[in-house]
């Protein structure tokens, strides 16, 4: 996978990082949590957060890149003190 973006701001929200894997455009959720007290990383990446996510993908889409209809996908990495797991298709566009 090739960067794009990183910390991708617009009204919408924030996507963390933008990649380029092959013809798909993937945005990526990076959660980090010391210990799993809260519920770990990846239960950070609740519906409404993914929805906040799906928005702001759809905007870089449309006014970043002129179309909506780009393959994409949406990735999650967990960091919980030194362990790191990424989640590719963590889940389906949210609107």
């Amino acid at each position: 996978m090739r960067l794009v973006k990183r910390n991708y701001r617009c009204p919408a929200g924030e996507i963390d990082l933008i990649g380029q894997d092959g013809e798909s455009l993937v945005f990526v959720e990076i959660k980090f949590r010391r210990t799993s007290a809260q519920g770990g990383p990846l239960c950070a990446v609740n519906p409404a957060k993914q929805r906040r996510i799906s928005r702001t993908a759809v905007w870089y889409l449309t006014k970043e890149r002129g179309r909506e209809d780009l393959p994409c996908r949406f990735d999650v990495v967990g960091i919980q003190g030194e362990k790191i797991l990424w989640v590719k298709n963590a889940f389906d566009a949210r609107l």
